[in-house]
């Protein structure tokens, strides 16, 4: 009897052990972030303030 009890005890912690099964992981998408440059936002406001200047200037 004591043979069968321990049977089943060990049955019933096997199954749960494995009763999940392998899982694939999941992973996460890796953000990227784009990198912007603009190279024309640094010359054109001066040499439009310029412009102004000369044209009020020239009156």
């Amino acid at each position: 009897m004591k043979k069968l009890a321990l049977a089943a005890a060990l049955t019933v912690v096997a199954s749960t052990a494995f009763a999940g099964g392998m899982v694939e992981p999941v992973m996460e998408p890796e953000v990227v972030e784009a990198a912007t440059s603009s190279s024309a936002g640094g010359i054109v406001v001066p040499l439009l303030l310029l412009l102004v200047i000369a044209a009020a200037a020239s009156n």
